[in-house]
């Protein structure tokens, strides 16, 4: 199906379990080397002094096929005996580190400090994975992606994500480091060559907006020759997954398909929704399909859905 639409250069940009669902499907159709995918790291942070890359780590782990089938992050049946062990010194155990998943974190933690930067080691877990598509950090610079609550004032992304599970009230979101992050090496060369862009149906506050923080990133878009179509988070009102709908609600905006294409607005050439959004009135153009990713069948015939239309948009 990728080869019938005429684009074998794709970039992708996602984070969390969304975006990994149609990044897996986008890499099962496209032939070898075809897809570039760019991760958001503005959740990455610092526990037990590993550093931490959460939405790297999911998307790595489902393209390498070995992610948690029910949750979709972490790594199939892990074990948590290191969390156990933290209980039983009295430490809070609120984010849920496997201890396989630990060894990722040690040997990025460990790589980081030899003076390799993100992208790199990213490249080599990758490899040590036997991944065949390329996954780059959005960026090698710190920027962190920060809440700022009603009731628990500021907050580091993960406790307000994992620890308060996205519960609070959220009053508005600062991308600190945004001002001097570069985008890593080999995010620009890929945009620059590709023949497609999607942005996967991820968060687009949480996820896919610290990526276009990095300036620089969402200038290469901006200006693009490539076709860039963005796949709705939202159905019918409803988030897919996650707390989509309750932080656009918070923040002001308008929580639903429509408000998601406006939120993109001139950056997307296309959005894709779902049946149940199938009369909604965008300014983009619109395709309609069915945009649940429930199967790894599921993810492939979206991606494969996906990649004819921006054959048409081209």
């Amino acid at each position: 199906m990728a080869l019938r639409s005429g684009v074998t250069r794709v970039v992708a940009l996602a984070g969390g379990v969304g975006g990994a669902k149609l990044v897996e499907g986008l890499a099962a159709c496209l032939p070898g080397g075809a897809l570039t995918v760019i991760g958001n790291t503005g959740d990455d942070f610092r526990h037990y002094g590993l550093h931490v890359s959460p939405d790297l780590d999911t998307l790595m782990y489902t393209l390498a096929g070995i992610a948690h089938p029910i949750n979709g992050w972490g790594i199939a049946d892990d074990t948590r005996q290191m969390l156990s062990m933290l209980a039983r010194y009295g430490e809070e155990t609120w984010f849920g580190l496997g201890d396989r998943d630990l060894a990722t974190n040690i040997l990025r933690t460990h790589w980081l400090a030899q003076g390799a930067p993100l992208s790199a080691v990213t490249q080599r877990l990758c490899a040590r994975l036997g991944i065949a598509t390329r996954l780059l950090p959005m960026t090698d610079d710190p920027l962190a992606t920060v809440v700022y609550t009603l009731e628990h004032g500021r907050l580091a992304f993960q406790e307000y994500f994992v620890r308060y599970r996205w519960q609070p009230t959220v009053q508005r979101l600062v991308y600190e480091g945004a001002e001097t992050a570069r985008p890593a090496e080999g995010v620009l060369a890929a945009l620059e060559a590709a023949e497609a862009i999607i942005i996967c149906p991820s968060n687009p506050l949480l996820s896919i907006e610290p990526i276009l923080q990095v300036r620089a990133i969402r200038q290469a878009i901006m200006v693009r020759r490539a076709p860039c179509l963005a796949v709705s988070p939202i159905i019918a009102g409803a988030a897919l997954k996650g707390p989509t709908v309750k932080l656009m609600t918070e923040l002001g905006l308008r929580a639903d398909v429509a408000g998601v294409a406006e939120y993109y607005g001139g950056l997307i050439d296309a959005l894709v929704v779902d049946h149940a959004d199938g009369d909604v009135r965008i300014p983009q153009r619109r395709f309609v399909t069915d945009i649940r990713m429930m199967t790894p069948a599921d993810r492939r015939r979206l991606a494969e859905e996906v990649l004819l239309m921006i054959g048409d948009l081209a």
